[in-house]
């Protein structure tokens, strides 16, 4: 039997329970007749006759247990219209459950079956106010309500999923029909990157000496003044501080002056042979189209048994034709630095005219380029690094990169190198 005809037999039930009632208020009504008629005995006597008919037929003790019955449904005021509520409420069920099964059928996108659980099943949704108003029903009908509010629930979460897995489906296949890469099209160009000009001289230095032999050695931007000045044999009052155009900072540190330190913190931390290469940033308080007060520096150090000049000069006039081209000549001139002694400056020939113009922008018709410091490394240096003068000899040498950068490709102004404009560095 269905919750709507186990509804619609109780209805049947209440109904019948009405009738009794409605025979004993007649029997009253001939009671009250006969006695305000004439002849109260012979009305009396046909009162009894009904009365005596009606106790054959036992209408008050029918009427008697429907009374019975409405007193036990006190709990809820009106049976006849819980019941009503009930009917109603299945129906309200099916058809529910009914506009869920349609809508969710009808959705189009995951976003759309979201809105439409949250409708359905959400807490706000009619559902959920029907189970919670169940307590409200009589407890004969509760059972049927609830069993039938938690199967619409389910039918509707089947639905749901189902859908879902479809719309997940057929979302999945309009999204990789999206993202197709049509393989014979050309590739997106994007716009690519280019070393630094200065960069690009300094790895070809490294790559250099590295080919050697040589290690790569860095250090500290902010040094003592012990490492920058003093190991290196200028002490404090010495006349060569100035010529450094010096940033100190406080407790006794500046912002060194070149990458000399360290060639020096090195020989204190291993034993010769030494052979190092040490690239890095240097600063020094100078502006103007040659020089800036940030710059960088490539030094070299060699320290073995046996070091000569020639072995100097042969190691930079390699270099240089590595780095300007295979043409390039070297020439040393003399030169005074405090931590080498000799000391020269290197020069390399023009590689745009050997000399030849006059009028050559590279060289300004000199024949000849500046490229940087060299000399034997100063026995007191040696000493100061517990280093014996007597057994080992050594080369150093120190070369700017943004200068030497600024020769090969015609820069005219070193300050191009670090103000960041685009135009500038999209050249190289």
């Amino acid at each position: 039997m269905t919750e709507i005809e186990h509804i619609l037999r109780l209805f049947a039930e209440v109904e019948r329970r009405q009738n009794p009632l409605e025979e004993a208020q007649k029997a009253l009504n001939g009671l009250e007749e006969a006695q305000r008629a004439q002849d109260p005995l012979k009305t009396t006597q046909r009162a009894l006759g009904t009365l005596e008919d009606a106790q054959r037929n036992n209408p008050l003790e029918e009427a008697q247990r429907t009374l019975e019955a409405l007193e036990k449904a006190q709990g809820v005021q009106n049976p006849l219209e819980a019941a009503r509520r009930a009917l109603k409420s299945l129906e309200e069920v099916n058809r529910l459950v009914e506009d869920a099964w349609a809508s969710i059928e009808s959705a189009q996108t995951l976003a759309e079956l979201e809105q439409l659980r949250i409708e359905y099943l959400g807490r706000s949704a009619a559902l959920t106010e029907m189970k919670k108003s169940i307590r409200e029903l009589p407890v004969e009908l509760r059972p049927q309500i609830g069993g039938a509010a938690n199967r619409a629930s389910r039918s509707i979460e089947a639905i749901l999923e189902a859908r879902g897995a479809e719309l997940t489906a057929v979302e999945r296949e309009e999204r990789l029909r999206a993202e197709a890469v049509d393989v014979t099209l050309p590739g997106t160009p994007y716009p690519k990157g280019s070393l630094h000009p200065s960069q690009r001289v300094i790895d070809e230095l490294v790559d250099f000496f590295v080919g050697l032999g040589y290690r790569v050695a860095e250090g500290p931007e902010v040094e003592t003044d012990y490492y920058n000045f003093t190991a290196l044999s200028i002490p404090p009052g010495h006349p060569a501080r100035g010529m450094q155009d010096t940033f100190f900072l406080d407790e006794g540190l500046v912002l060194r002056t070149h990458t000399s330190p360290v060639q020096v913190r090195t020989m204190l931390s291993q034993e010769p042979p030494v052979y190092i290469v040490c690239p890095g940033r240097v600063y020094r308080r100078d502006s103007d189209p040659t020089h800036t007060p940030m710059f960088n520096q490539v030094e070299g150090l060699a320290v073995d048994r046996g070091l000569t000049m020639g072995h100097l000069k042969g190691t930079l006039t390699a270099m240089a034709r590595h780095v300007f081209g295979e043409a390039v000549r070297l020439r040393l001139r003399p030169s005074y630095f405090q931590f080498t002694e000799p000391s020269v400056e290197m020069d390399v020939s023009c590689f745009v005219c050997d000399g030849e113009d006059p009028n050559c922008k590279v060289c300004k018709g000199a024949g000849w380029l500046e490229m940087g410091g060299a000399g034997m490394v100063d026995p007191a240096v040696f000493e100061e690094v517990g280093y014996d003068p007597e057994e080992y000899t050594g080369f150093a040498f120190g070369m700017g990169p943004d200068r030497m950068a600024m020769v090969k490709y015609d820069i005219p102004d070193l300050r191009l190198f670090f103000e960041g404009d685009l135009r500038f560095l999209r050249q190289f």
